[in-house]
């Protein structure tokens, strides 16, 4: 059968393209390789537990909510509170004279290093005012720019110019976050506890615009997964059609038709890639590309990727226990950042090179308890936000770490991996019980845990990267200027166009949300055109 257009990869980038597609009333064919769709902006429940697969929040950026508002789709939001806390003094973030708390908090931990954390505040209020301009609107292009002439002349116009100012200002925090505080700091702690919860080499830019994210951060009610299950429904509703568990393995580019695993054949006039980029050259049929020149193209596109890192992926341990919600409001909101030592991770941190290769099961479990004594976790806890996500009473908790693909893989190389989950559940119980929340480890329900091998089994994003590409690659193989992200989309293979995290750096639910729109816009054009010649 052919259709307009078949998206492959259900993720909040794929249901983007293919809601609104369908909603143009094209024929649309959604492909998803897992029972459902969703990808990491989903979730699921456990003997009456909800837990967030991916995303523990949802930060609107301008994106969000004005597509949810382009489709006519319900999701009901709860204000998210972040709170961040170090050893035992907290900073709930509410608004902008929480920084002026933050700052206090870290001056009290690091008295000796006050002047530098006065100057790292004026470079995170300036890098916050950039944020404030970048998405301090509804993004254009879910508007009707021609019939919302107000929008235009008294919204868009001036904020252009105020991005363009921003823009080139912004480009002097490009450098790696913990490098940036580097030279302003010589307190290695002080760079760690800033720094060590975002992934390896992130930009300063992104890094230190947390502060105002955290100000965005909103919690649908029901679950993250409510925004792809109603964008489920939106494209079924539009006669749009969706199979899951049909992974695609050959593309025929000159034929434009696309091989499942089932040997089933499905026929495209646009085809959008949202999911794993390097899956999308692996599957392109070479013998299919009649074009020399379209071949030379795909092959040189393959060469870029050949070699290149996903980001880091992280470590989760789902944990249900049999204690009130009002035990944990005490201490933290629904989403918390919290690090247990104020000496920051450097020292163990600096070891993992040599530890990804270790063969000594004792080495690598000495190595993990140091990493999770210093590390920063983040801690979700859906019922805070939402009473209904757990039995009356009880409570469930979804806490991380940032963990390194190579180092797990290593471990289920080496037959202990099933131990390894243990012994980290078992560590993480500790730590949470001796600093955070006293009498934890003894109202267990029931626990366990996903590794970065998890992330990748389930979504299909190589490495278990959680981002896109890794900022340690020499060379990312995506666009990452915001000036340039309507380019992200376009791919060497004719009709084929790509969405999602792999296509511009960093991606999180905005970025895949825009990128997902993008592509949809350029498929509908292309499909117009197609019709009038």
């Amino acid at each position: 059968m052919r259709y307009d257009a078949i998206i492959v990869g259900g993720g909040i980038a794929g249901l983007t393209s293919a809601a609104f597609l369908s909603k143009e009333g094209y024929k649309v064919l959604l492909l998803e390789k897992e029972k459902q769709v969703g990808g990491l902006v989903n979730s699921f429940t456990v003997d009456g537990f909800l837990y967030d697969a991916g995303a523990r929040g949802i930060v609107d950026s301008g994106i969000v909510k004005p597509m949810l508002k382009a489709l006519d789709l319900q999701v009901e939001f709860q204000k998210s509170i972040v709170t961040i806390g170090i050893e035992d003094a907290f900073v709930k973030v509410e608004n902008l004279e929480s920084l002026k708390a933050y700052r206090n908090l870290l001056a009290k931990l690091y008295p000796e290093s006050e002047n530098d954390i006065d100057e790292i505040m004026k470079r995170i209020r300036q890098v916050m005012d950039y944020m404030d301009v970048l998405y301090g609107i509804e993004n254009p292009l879910f508007k009707d720019l021609k019939k919302d002439r107000e929008y235009l002349l008294k919204t868009l116009m001036p904020w252009t110019v105020r991005f363009l100012r921003k823009a080139r200002k912004i480009k002097s925090y490009n450098q790696p976050v913990y490098d940036y505080l580097d030279a302003i700091t010589e307190n290695k702690s002080l760079v760690d506890i800033i720094s060590q919860h975002f992934f390896q080499e992130t930009p300063a830019s992104f890094a230190l615009s947390y502060f105002s994210l955290y100000l965005d951060y909103e919690y649908p009610l029901g679950g993250t997964g409510q925004l792809a299950e109603r964008m489920r429904e939106r494209i079924l509703e539009s006669g749009g059609r969706i199979e899951t568990e049909s992974e695609v393995r050959k593309i025929h580019v000159d034929s434009r038709t696309l091989l499942d695993q089932k040997g089933r054949t499905h026929a495209y006039d646009q085809l959008i890639w949202a999911a794993d980029q390097t899956k999308l050259y692996e599957a392109v049929d070479m013998n299919k590309v009649g074009k020399d020149e379209v071949k030379g193209r795909i092959e040189e596109r393959k060469s870029l990727l050949e070699g290149k890192r996903g980001g880091d992926s992280i470590y989760s341990m789902f944990l249900a226990v049999d204690l009130h919600q009002d035990f944990f409001r005490r201490r933290s909101t629904g989403h918390m950042f919290y690090t247990p030592r104020k000496e920051g991770q450097f020292q163990v941190f600096s070891g993992l090179q040599e530890i990804r290769a270790s063969k000594k099961k004792e080495e690598i479990l000495e190595w993990m308890n140091d990493y999770l004594e210093y590390t920063t976790y983040e801690i979700a806890i859906p019922s805070l936000r939402d009473p209904r996500l757990a039995p009356e009473g009880k409570t469930g908790l979804i806490i991380s770490v940032l963990m390194d693909y190579d180092f797990i893989r290593n471990i289920r190389d080496l037959g202990f991996y099933e131990a390894f989950k243990d012994f980290s559940e078992k560590k993480i119980l500790d730590i949470l019980d001796q600093h955070l929340y006293k009498g934890i480890k003894d109202a267990v329900i029931h626990r366990f845990s996903s590794t970065p091998l998890t992330i990748e089994r389930l979504s299909g994003n190589h490495d278990g990267g959680i981002t896109g590409w890794a900022f340690t690659n020499d060379g990312i193989p995506s666009v990452s200027e915001m000036t340039k992200i309507t380019q992200s989309v376009l791919t060497p293979i004719p009709d084929v166009l790509q969405a999602g995290q792999w296509t511009y750096s960093p991606s999180g639910v905005p970025i895949s949300i825009l990128t997902g729109k993008i592509a949809a816009d350029r498929a509908s054009k292309a499909l117009t055109k197609g019709r009038k010649r």
